[in-house]
Parts: structure tokens; sequence; C-alpha cells
């Protein structure tokens, strides 16, 4: 099949790519994991060209942190802009405009319409580590929840609320204490015959049973919890399911954390992911595609809770640099200006619609879910062929890189396959992407 934009002028990964995979191998430790042996040159957009000059489609998005794309003109400009002024004075010893622009931005954006505090740091789990420090310290309580195949991050902290144990928990024990995992709906793995609502109201009560077993609801700060779970599958719950989780909080006393580092600006249609379940968190986390890959985080909630800190107790010397502060009004600029929500609820339908299609021809499809332009599909393993989903998957994957598609795995058991393609992605590239991937399952299912 013609190719219009991924161009392979060798295979992948190419001798440039395998001279620098050596020395990586060499001075890099094996811990760091890598999903591709490619070596980037360039991005633009959608599009990435390696060392050797093949130009494969983007369709991991640096792991959900390049809705807007990469190199985008207008965060380019803001960075080339700024980077001749200062780089970092530190917030804490030197104030700077970006920094209150971007809180008074993310204060105006956010869900909820009351008043709002805003502070920054460097990544997603030190944003969740302090939304969790926010918590304790307003509501005097030790507590935090967070779900089953959740992920928040690999500090200690953040590392004690996620729940996949290979390869984030093995051997790094012991982990925070006072901290408790429960039930996130799974719709396609619940038993035959259950409705969504079924599985919702099993999994209230038991969170219910929860605070009689094992906690007292007034001994817990926090639920934390993914609108879509992210290293989890790409789980969507029902709007049922969260704001049965509200309620909870609510009727406790307990705060709601929103995490949207992977879900957020944009990626699900809304600028929150949170939005589509009509629900208010009292706090929410971020990071990711807030600056199209510049490192910063956030934490925004109630004014009253996010003050709750003495001054000093909360922050970093690099906690929201003035490079990520631009660069995120740049991001914000753009996804509005360039309608990229509406964009993302256009992506999501074509490559969900392209996913059933693919379903219906091949076994091994099982589930095809997603919100907005957060999509995934689902591998079953074969016994007869001794063949695990993961294991599928990692051909698939391995076979969609080799043809110019770079992707990334998901889920509990690894057998999810996941897409987080930039929003500025064109109809042609998608079509040409989606492409590759039916291909690349019919040559694994053929190979079967």
């Amino acid at each position: 099949m013609t190719r219009s934009f991924i161009r392979l002028k060798t295979e992948i990964p190419g001798p440039k790519s395998k001279e620098w995979l050596a020395k990586r191998n060499q001075h890099v430790p094996r811990g760091t994991f890598n999903a591709t042996p490619v070596f980037i040159e360039r991005g633009e957009g959608a599009l990435v060209t390696d060392v050797d000059g093949n130009t494969l489609i983007d369709f991991a998005g640096a792991i959900g942190s390049l809705n807007v794309g990469h190199c985008p003109q207008k965060v380019v400009e803001a960075l080339q802009e700024q980077i001749t002024k200062y780089l970092h004075p530190c917030f804490h010893v030197m104030m700077y405009e970006p920094y209150i622009q971007l809180a008074e931005k993310l204060n105006e954006i956010t869900p909820g319409s009351y008043e709002k505090k805003t502070f920054f740091l460097n990544s997603g789990a030190e944003a969740v580590e302090n939304a969790v420090k926010i918590a304790r310290k307003y509501t005097g309580r030790k507590a935090i929840l967070s779900f089953e195949r959740g992920f928040h991050g690999r500090t200690l902290l953040a590392m004690s609320l996620t729940s996949k144990v290979k390869p984030y928990k093995f051997g790094f024990g012991p982990f925070a204490p006072d901290t408790y995992k429960l039930p996130y709906p799974y719709y396609y793995h619940a038993p035959e015959g259950w409705t969504p609502d079924d599985v919702d109201d099993m999994i209230l009560q038991q969170i219910e049973e929860f605070f009689l077993k094992e906690v007292p609801a007034e001994d817990v700060a926090a639920i934390i919890i993914e609108p879509v779970q992210g290293e989890g599958g790409f789980v969507v719950p029902s709007k049922k399911f969260v704001q049965g989780i509200r309620q909870i909080c609510d009727q406790y006393g307990i705060l709601m954390i929103a995490d949207e580092i992977q879900t957020g600006f944009g990626r699900t249609g809304k600028m929150f992911a949170i939005e589509h379940f009509q629900v208010v968190p009292d706090l929410i986390t971020m990071s990711k595609s807030i600056a199209a890959g510049i490192p910063i985080s956030a934490v925004t909630g109630r004014s009253m809770i996010m003050d709750a800190p003495e001054p000093g107790q909360i922050g970093g010397t690099y906690g929201g640099s003035p490079l990520g502060c631009v660069a995120a009004l740049a991001v914000i600029e753009m996804i509005e200006q360039e309608q990229l929500l509406e964009r993302a609820c256009v992506i999501g339908e074509k490559i969900r619609t392209r996913f059933g299609e693919i379903r219906e021809k091949y076994e091994i499809i099982g589930d095809v879910r997603g919100l907005g332009a957060m999509c995934a599909f689902e591998i079953t393993s074969i016994p007869h062929r001794n063949q695990s989903g993961k294991e599928l998957v990692g051909q698939i994957l391995s076979k969609c890189y080799r043809r110019g598609v770079v992707m990334m795995s998901a889920g509990l058991y690894g057998n999810v396959i996941r897409v987080l393609a930039p929003l500025v992605i064109t109809d042609e590239q998608l079509q040409e992407g989606l492409d590759v991937i039916d291909e690349a399952i019919a040559q694994v299912v053929k190979e079967g």
C-alpha cells in the first residue's frame, strides 16, 4: 500500500538508531523503559523523523504529553521569546508574571465555579504527592484511597497509590502507610448478564463496607480517581459511578482528587475528562500535555483547601519554571483557537469506528473503548496457540513501528493497545496509521 506520510529509508531500527541503542545500553540503566528502539531527530505535528531518516506517525504522543503535537509553532515562539529574558529565577526567590498568568488561567478553566488557587511543580507524580499533602493538611486525616488498576506515578507515595505491581512496585517496598485500594468498574470483564448499573451498585456498596471493615470514613482525607484509567487500560467508568464517588465524598467530608495527568488538556474532547461526568472535584492534578512536553505540573483546588499548608510547606526549586508556564499558556491558546476539543471528538469517533471494523475481522480483538481521542482496544489470549494477550500485543506493536507507526500498550495484563495521537493529526495521517494497525494485526493472525 502506498504511504503518503510514512517514509522508511531503512529498516527500523536503522543503523544509526542501533548505534545509539548500543550506547544507551552501555550508559543508561535498563530500568528506564523504552517502547521502541528508535532515536528521534525531529518532530512536527503527528510526524517524527528518526536519526536514520525514517518518517513515522506518532500514535503515542509521549504517553499523552503532546496533545498539541511535536514542536507546535506557538509554543516554540513563546519559548524562544522567554529564553532571551530569563530562564529560572525560582519563584520562591523572585516571582515572575507567567506563573501568575498561568495560575489565573487554570483557575478559570478548571471545573467548578468556586474560588480556586493553583501552584506548580515539575511532574505528575509531584502533583499527586502535593495534592495528598494538601488534602491531609486541610482535613487533619491520614488515609488516602485510590483504585485498582490506577496509576499515579513512580515516587514513593504515588507508587503506593498505584495498583499495578509489575513493573511499577515490584521490589520497591515498603510503601507509604495509610494508602488503600478500592475496586473500579471494568464493564467488559463483568460477570455474564451483569449490566453497568449492576457493577456500579456492587462497587459503591463495597466502598461503604470498606469503611466498616478496613478504615472508618472519618479517617479518610481524600479519594483520588482517574476519570478514565490510563495505564490501567483506558477503562471508562459510567457517569453513575463517578457521581457515586462524589456523593460518598460529600457524605463523609472526604476530598475528591481528580488525577487528570493523562486525561487532561483536551484529550477526551473536553479540557478535563471529569467534565464528562458532571462532577466537580475538590482538587485536580495536571501535567503531561499541559505544556507540550515542557516539564511542569499543577495542582488546582478550592482556595480554602489550597491555603491549608503554611508558607514553605509546598513548592520546590524548579516548580513552575518560566519556560513551562509560557509553554502552557500557549498550549491553552492553541486548544481554544484551533478548536482542538471538537477535533478530539472527531478523531476519537474515527478511531473507534475503525477499531470496531477491525474487531469484526479478527477474533483476537476483544473490546474497543475510549472517551474522545483517548482510545484503545483489548487483545484476548488464544489458548490453542498458547499465546497470551500481552504476547500478541508485543507482536502487533513491533510490526507497527517497523511499518512506521509508534504506539504503546496499557492494562494490568499488558494486553491493551492505546492510541494517544496528537490532536493536530490530519485525517489522512490518522487513516494511514490505522491502515498500518490493521495490516499488523492481520499479519499476526496469519502467522499464528
